[in-house]
This record gives C-alpha cells, structure tokens and sequence, in this order.
C-alpha cells in the first residue's frame, strides 16, 4: 500500500481536532464589564493557542515524517492509528487544563493529564520513526535507512522533554502549561530550521 490513503486519513483526523479546540471558547453572557469576563477566559485562549500549535506542527512533522516512506505495511498503519489516537484526545485534555489551571490542587492533574498526552504523541511518533527507519522495507530506495534511524536520537528529546513537564505540573501548573508553549515555539522553529535539510523534526 502506497501512503496516499494513510496520509489522507490522517489529515482528515488533524483537521478535525484542530478544529474542535475552538469549541472551548465560549462567548461570556454578561451585562457589564465584557473585558473583565474576556479576560477572565485568558486559561482557554492560552490552551487553545498551545494546543493549536502542538496539533499543527504534529501535522507538519507527520507530512516530513512520511517523504522518505515508499511503502505502508499493516503494523505502521496501527502505530499511525495510536498517534491519531491521542490526536483526538487533545481537544480533552486541553478543556480540561483551561478550566482547572488555577483550581489549587486540581490544577496539577489537569496538567499532569495534559502532559500525558503529549507524552504519548512522542512515544507514538518515536515508534513510528523506529518501523519506518529499521531497514529499507518501508523506504524509498535512494534513502539511506542508517542516517534515518540514526533520527531517532533527535526525535526522543520529546519524549524526556514532555515527560518533564507532568513532573512540573505537580509543583506549578501554570508553569508547566508555559513550558508546553515554548516547546511548541521550538518545534516550529526546528522545523523551519529543518526543512533546509530535509531531514524530520524532533516529534512532539
């Protein structure tokens, strides 16, 4: 099987969950001071914006991810699966950190829960990587499959990264949901920085 269809599938299943996000933000039902109750809406802006650009350049990085794959097997179709998976998970755990980021101890699970998440999508990406990158079954045939697996180093910096943060959410959670902005922030430079080269991001 060619990627065509994995691809199409795929971007269906981005699409709709970056699209989802936006149902969280509601218009506030006030009769005085909207730009109180809009500020005070400030956790849902800032889960929405963050999660929008995890999805988005998870969707970027699947595109780059796939290039060198010439073919598609039935055990990379299930890993795809499992990453899209926590894909639509991620409208969840984004609701749920919007509403309790300033909940005292709730808070730090619903942080924890939202790094979970991402947490996943980097075990899912990683193994994916690791199927595709094994030897030349899966690739094109001018790729060099031992540069390709040696990416996985650079793709397993989401791995510690993400599981660093449900460590942080147990002590701040707005730090933590912080620390997911400037991830997201890298990942989009790493891989403006990338596409010069060719070569997949490190995978969030």
């Amino acid at each position: 099987m060619t990627t065509s269809r994995l691809e199409a599938f795929s971007d269906g299943v981005f699409a709709i969950a970056i699209t989802l996000l936006i149902l969280d933000i509601k218009v506030p039902e006030v009769h005085h001071d909207l730009a109180h109750a809009l500020w005070h809406q400030w956790p849902n802006y800032a889960a929405f914006l963050i999660s929008f650009m995890v999805i988005g350049i998870m969707w970027v990085n699947h595109h780059a991810m796939l290039v060198p794959v010439a073919r598609v097997d039935r055990p990379l179709l299930f890993l795809n699966l499992g990453l899209l998976l926590t894909v639509v998970v991620i409208p969840f755990p984004t609701s749920l950190f919007a509403r309790y980021v300033r909940a005292g101890a709730d808070s730090h699970v619903a942080a924890a829960v939202y790094g979970a998440v991402m947490l996943t999508a980097a075990i899912f990406f990683n193994t994916i990587w690791w199927w595709i990158s094994r030897g030349p079954q899966l690739v094109h045939d001018h790729v060099d499959h031992v540069a390709a697996r040696a990416q996985l180093r650079r793709f397993s910096i989401g791995i510690y990264v993400y599981a660093a943060t449900i460590l942080i959410a147990f002590i701040s959670a707005p730090v933590a949901l912080a620390m997911h902005f400037v991830i997201a922030v890298y990942y989009v430079v790493d891989r403006l920085a990338t596409d010069s080269d060719g070569a997949p991001a490190a995978a969030p």
